[in-house]
């Protein structure tokens, strides 16, 4: 059995992990590997991030949905809701490979509004660029 994420290296140990499939993946790999160039720094973000969501630590600062607006129009608003569906089947993919409990169900719950709210925020920003 599995233990569930109980502190920081828990995370460190879900987010390195993920972006390895993810930085790997044909279809949604380009956006990142174009995009980020400092890995560890960006790593450390990340666990920033989820620890934040996870166990409230207020680590993170931050602004996640214009980082994925930027990234949507450096790659000429060309991320979907199906690129999305990919990083969502490979972040639970990963959860349940590490972990099981309570938070890791957290996890992925989070996850999913997450992932509905920056594609909602990447399509409010296509839109107003537009009207500009």
């Amino acid at each position: 059995m599995q233990d569930d994420l109980k502190e920081r290296a828990d995370i460190k140990k879900l987010v390195v992990s993920f972006y390895s499939k993810v930085r790997k993946n044909e279809e949604i790999g380009s956006f990142f590997n174009n995009t980020i160039y400092n890995w560890e720094e960006h790593f450390e973000k990340l666990t920033d991030f989820w620890e934040s969501n996870l166990f409230f630590t207020g680590s993170f600062h931050g602004n996640p949905a214009l980082a994925h607006v930027k990234v949507d129009q450096t790659h000429k608003n060309s991320i979907t809701e199906y690129h999305f569906g990919i990083w969502l089947n490979l972040w639970f993919q990963t959860i349940d490979e590490l972990f099981q409990g309570e938070m890791a169900e957290r996890l992925k719950h989070n996850a999913r509004k997450m992932s509905t709210h920056l594609f909602l925020r990447i399509y409010q920003g296509r839109q107003s660029s537009k009207s500009n």
